[in-house]
């Protein structure tokens, strides 16, 4: 019961500052525009499976980070009350990770609706693409808790490394990727490079959506690596399981720290 009265004041105070509605309304105009644009289908779909792997990430860490600073004086409020403090942390994150979640799947899905493109698209496509969205804004979230909390006295290193790290796995990652390829490509690094697609959580929600897809041109090595090795459903169900385990850690560590930390 506490949780939830804390996730209603959460919830509550996120409306407020009507930033939520309009993370909400930039994936409504994306996914309009191209649905508009790019035809009612996988294109669409694609095109939005993208720009959400950018974007979820960079929200998610930064604004993780964020809130635990800007809830500094109600999390020390709070906790000198008689109140359990793994109740209070799963409040404080499930008043930010939900909203955030709701926001791109209620963003994303009403264009599919209203355009009828839920109709003539393959739905369980639709529903992989709504879910990895989902499960990439609890990660991203948990870990910008977790960044948050251990830099908990450094706002400036909290949200930079939070930044820096971002930029690692959505844009230097698969640099480096390539460059591991072009040097080692002589030696057989298959496996290697499917344990490099399994540390980074970005490449393996891309993975699952091509797979879906069966868009072999557009894997890349990693992606056709697990394609070969696990063939299309087996690819997406390990890679599936690693996004939850992805998932688990930073909240574990997160909740841990919460509990330990002296606020």
């Amino acid at each position: 019961m506490k949780t939830l009265t804390i996730l209603k004041y959460q919830w509550k105070d996120l409306l407020r500052g009507k930033w939520i509605v309009g993370y909400g309304l930039i994936y409504l105009l994306i996914a309009d525009a191209m649905i508009r644009f790019g035809s009612a289908g996988p294109k669409a779909l694609l095109s939005v499976s993208n720009i959400m792997l950018l974007l979820i990430p960079l929200v998610g860490m930064i604004y993780g980070a964020l809130y635990l600073y800007q809830s500094r004086e109600f999390t020390e409020l709070l906790l000198a009350q008689p109140i359990d403090r793994s109740s209070f942390f799963w409040g404080l994150f499930g008043g930010l990770s939900v909203p955030l979640a709701l926001a791109f799947a209620v963003g994303t899905a009403l264009p599919m609706i209203y355009t009828g493109m839920i109709l003539s698209a393959n739905l369980s496509s639709i529903l992989l693409v709504l879910l990895l969205g989902i499960v990439l804004t609890i990660l991203f979230t948990g870990l910008g808790f977790w960044f948050g909390l251990y830099f908990f006295e450094d706002r400036v290193k909290g949200l930079g490394f939070a930044l820096v790290s971002w930029l690692f796995l959505a844009v230097l990652y698969d640099g480096l990727v390539l460059l591991a390829i072009f040097t080692f490509g002589d030696y057989p690094i298959e496996k290697p490079m499917l344990a490099l697609a399994l540390a980074n959580p970005i490449d393996l929600a891309r993975i699952t959506v091509l797979l879906e897809f069966d868009i072999s041109a557009l894997m890349g090595y990693t992606g056709a690596v697990f394609n070969r090795f696990f063939g299309t459903m087996l690819g997406i169900g390990v890679a599936s399981a690693s996004l939850l385990v992805w998932m688990g850690i930073p909240l574990w560590r997160s909740q841990r720290q919460f509990n330990r930390k002296d606020f």
